[in-house]
């Protein structure tokens, strides 16, 4: 039986045609837990459809962040561990995810089945997700000893994906890496493995506006996720912005319904 954020997710994308996700890491060493429910009360001001929380390097427990964010919003919480630390009982989900192209097992299955215990006890619902890095991959990439797909070659990533569909998982995930330049994942990319998977496809890294997020929806994603963007700009101008970037989205997803 689907869990009731897997259900809304795919509701949201039968009905809309794409989503956009907001990532917030509360690393007690770069932010304050005030200033990351601000951020996530903005997103979802602007239309963000959910909100996404971890990091490559958050430092602690984040219970307490986890708790007060989901609290905060009406939009559903969904955990993006980047190891053990990021479990948390207080969000509504977790992507359960293996980072396919690392060179350390301890990424792929190792922390998987360390925190798994965990998981269990707490009820939490999971969504089985394969994270694939892009170059440059930045920091998600040196923490998880990630090979980085080469941006020039789409076709590396899009056999994984498969594997990865016919593994289980339900969703795949191409990130370039926090704070990546030349606007995310290349759309050739996008393209090439979202027309050979009948999962969903996310993308994130590097979409620091409306036209890379609208491209990477056109190309065949079905979920964009926008994290070091937000943390620039929503605040500058109360969202305004982002309400923009998600209204492009919406649009560009509309025409695939």
């Amino acid at each position: 039986m689907a869990g009731k954020v897997w259900k809304y997710i795919t509701e949201k994308l039968e009905s809309e045609g794409a989503c956009h996700f907001t990532l917030l890491d509360p690393d007690p060493l770069s932010t304050t837990i005030e200033n990351v429910l601000e951020l996530g009360t903005l997103a979802e001001k602007a239309g963000s459809d959910a909100l996404m929380i971890g990091g490559s390097t958050i430092f602690g427990v984040i219970d307490d962040a986890v708790s007060k964010i989901t609290e905060a919003v009406d939009i559903p919480t969904i955990l993006f561990p980047g190891n053990i630390t990021g479990v948390s009982e207080h969000a509504d989900a977790m992507f359960f995810m293996s980072l396919l192209n690392s060179n350390n097992p301890y990424y792929i299955i190792g922390a998987q089945a360390l925190a798994a215990p965990q998981v269990k006890r707490t009820g939490i619902e999971t969504i089985a997700m394969a994270y694939l890095m892009v170059a440059p991959g930045k920091t998600a990439a040196w923490v998880g000893d990630a090979k980085p797909f080469l941006r020039d070659k789409p076709k590396l990533p899009a056999m994984y994906a498969i594997a990865a569909e016919l593994l289980g998982m339900k969703l795949v995930y191409l990130e370039a890496g926090s704070g990546a330049e030349g606007g995310g994942v290349p759309p050739e990319m996008i393209g090439t493995v979202s027309k050979v998977i009948d999962i969903p496809l996310i993308t994130g890294g590097g979409f620091n506006d409306e036209k890379s997020v609208v491209t990477a929806v056109e190309a065949g994603a079905s979920i964009v996720v926008q994290g070091t963007y937000i943390e620039k700009h929503v605040q500058k101008d109360g969202g305004e912005e982002l309400a923009k970037i998600v209204k492009g989205l919406k649009a560009a997803g509309a025409k695939r319904v």
